[in-house]
């Protein structure tokens, strides 16, 4: 069994450096564009099955991908950015200014902090971990897993992040080492129980795209 993990295009927030958690942005111009790209890099590829965080961001991403594919979208709920709680909508600059002491924290062990009012990294690696395995053992049970098909989760920056992690059997404060680019594909190969990652953070699909689009 093969699953794409599938980070959603720029927003507007993306653009501006603010942080961007459970607010619910839709993509930009340059979004679309880029959705649109990884849609014709997925054209060939027997997708029997997407799922997709319910934020605009991702759906839209998602049903950019859908219109090559003759596959209904299911949404879930856990497949959600993390909650960046206060931090919500503020730039990098605004973070770094009033929050400085908390970002110290942060960089120096992400895993050990929760967001004021907001969660944890290892409150989204539960639920996002929770969700994954829910759409393994979904799709296992369904005729389509036999025929190597494959499935795509469209979610977002830390969510997959954190999902990698556990793939690689990482500690969470290593998660930037599992960094992956806005419309980026990565494979991840289930055998027999055990996780492999075919491909990481493949964006060749995007190349010669510019800010011509913004």
């Amino acid at each position: 069994m093969e699953i794409i993990l599938v980070r959603h295009g720029e927003t507007i927030w993306n653009r501006e450096k603010r942080v961007q958690g459970i607010s619910n942005i839709g993509l930009s111009d340059f979004g679309r564009k880029q959705a649109q790209r990884l849609a014709e890099s997925l054209e060939s590829v027997k997708i029997s099955a997407i799922y997709s965080s319910p934020l605009k961001r991702a759906y839209q991403t998602a049903a950019a991908i859908g219109k090559v594919h003759p596959v209904a979208i299911e949404t879930e709920d856990d497949l959600q950015e993390l909650d960046q709680g206060d931090f919500e909508s503020l730039t990098l600059a605004e973070l770094r200014e009033n929050h400085a002491s908390f970002l110290e924290k942060w960089i120096a062990d992400p895993a050990a902090v929760a967001i004021p009012n907001g969660e944890s990294l290892n409150d989204l690696q539960r639920r996002a971990w929770d969700a994954f395995q829910k759409i393994i053992e979904t799709c296992l049970r369904a005729p389509h897993s036999r025929e190597g098909n494959k499935t795509l989760i469209v979610s977002h920056g830390f969510t997959i992040m954190t999902i990698l992690c556990k793939i690689q059997g990482a500690a969470l404060n290593q998660f930037m080492q599992m960094h992956v680019d806005l419309a980026s594909k990565t494979h991840v190969e289930i055998k027999d129980g055990k996780y492999s990652i075919m491909h990481f953070n493949d964006i060749k699909h995007l190349k010669g795209l510019s800010s011509i689009w913004l």
